[in-house]
């Protein structure tokens, strides 16, 4: 680490400085595979997963200060607290679909917030209600190797951390929450043709912790669930619960209407749910939560209305708005409502007449543009420069797991050499 001065630099800009001039390769390769394959069981499994996704997981860690993860942790707990006024619940559920109004109680496993750290502070980008990443980023803390005493500090409270408990009681919460009491006993993972999906691997991890603890656990595609005589069937057996990874985020898609019928019915608990991802992920949400006079008008402290100054600027591309929108699209992002995983996300710098013309049938918002962090990587010796951005995954608001992902290109992708997950230390 090259990180002296003749000056104490603040915990700012020591974390910026690190982010710039430390390569510390802090991640054990080695031990990342022996973890994987305690976890799985399956040597050759676990060495198909590791070649099929070189660039998953970063070899350095990213810096933030304990100021940024201070403020971090507030917007989230604002962004919680004015999804359950029942002014912005009425608002944001004017857009959704029908079966998103169904709400049987349960509030949604692994919500994931993303940030840019910008100089003026923290970002959110993003809301998302299936947010991948995160079983596969407590295995990634432990394989973590100390390279300065600031890291061994940081290693030392995520190994005081209990992930594994924190996620079977937040399950249990969920299932308690819709069905008020009685045993959660098998639980399908489910998802569009599992095994073809990036993040399998996780899906894997997942099943062995449910079925360390005792509880059943199968891993599913949504279009050969059953539903009959009142049960969701999984591999023929009832499912009590459904861990709920479909991009299809209505249910709508006809491969889905097993699922869709059984959660319409209340016959299982599915988490997250259509009704979540109304009240959280639609990126028309990020439109209320700029909107002090709304919020403010709907009951939101003034501590909390001040702390979503950290949700850029967000509206609805229309009809009205269009012409200024492409004027001003060099400091815009244009997202669809309903996207997921940056798919037809497009910067306004590089818009195209022919793109703008899609994004002008509709279903955009236009979001101010939040300059992503950076961190310096060394790769084949070369220094190269990596885009980065930090999500947290919670429950509740309270913090599951934080991670980073180092990329390159217009969004996040996971192929991107010397990119990936990486763990996040604050300083």
């Amino acid at each position: 680490m090259h990180a002296s001065s003749s000056a104490m630099p603040t915990a700012q800009s020591l974390s910026q400085r690190l982010n710039q001039e430390c390569f510390c390769i802090t991640l054990d390769r080695y031990a990342l595979t022996a973890a994987l394959e305690r976890e799985l069981g399956d040597q050759d499994l676990c060495a198909t997963v590791i070649e099929a996704r070189p660039h998953l997981f970063s070899n350095i860690p990213v810096f933030i200060s304990e100021r940024e993860t201070g403020e971090i942790l507030r917007i989230v707990q604002a962004v919680e607290a004015a999804a359950l006024l029942p002014g912005y619940q009425q608002a944001a559920l004017s857009w959704a679909p029908d079966i998103a109004r169904h709400d049987f109680g349960p509030r949604g496993v692994f919500m994931g917030y993303d940030f840019h750290l910008a100089a003026t502070g923290p970002k959110l980008i993003e809301v998302n209600s299936n947010a991948g990443g995160a079983f596969l980023n407590a295995l990634l803390a432990k394989a973590q190797r100390a390279c300065c005493a600031e890291i061994e500090v940081s290693l030392d409270k995520v190994k005081a951390d209990d992930f594994e408990s924190e996620v079977l009681g937040m399950f249990q919460q969920e299932w308690t929450l819709q069905r008020n009491s009685g045993v959660l006993g098998q639980v399908a993972i489910v998802d569009e043709r599992p095994a073809a999906q990036y993040l399998y691997p996780e899906f894997l991890l997942a099943q062995r912790l449910f079925q360390r603890s005792g509880i059943d656990a199968v891993i599913a595609d949504g279009g050969e669930l059953r539903y009959e005589q009142g049960r969701l069937l999984a591999e023929g057996q009832p499912v009590d619960l459904v861990y709920n990874r479909l991009v299809d985020f209505s249910l709508d898609r006809p491969e889905n209407k097993a699922l869709r019928a059984a959660y319409r019915d209340g016959a299982v608990v599915v988490t997250p749910n259509p009704h979540v991802h109304a009240l959280y992920a639609d990126k028309r949400n990020l439109g209320l939560l700029c909107d002090q006079k709304a919020l403010g008008a709907w009951g939101l402290p003034e501590q909390m209305l001040a702390d979503l100054a950290g949700v850029p600027r967000t509206v609805p591309v229309t009809p009205d708005n269009a012409e200024q929108l492409w004027q001003a699209r060099r400091r815009l992002f244009f997202k669809p409502f309903g996207g997921h995983g940056s798919r037809a996300v497009y910067r306004g710098d590089k818009v195209t007449q022919r793109v703008w013309a899609e994004i002008m049938r509709g279903g955009y918002v236009a979001q101010e543009f939040a300059a992503p962090g950076e961190r310096m990587i060394k790769l084949d010796g070369t220094a190269e420069l990596r885009k980065t951005d930090v999500r947290l995954y919670t429950y509740r608001g309270r913090i599951l797991r934080t991670a980073a992902r180092l990329y390159q290109g217009q969004t996040t992708n996971l192929r991107t050499p010397g990119g990936g997950f990486a763990p996040v230390y604050a300083i």
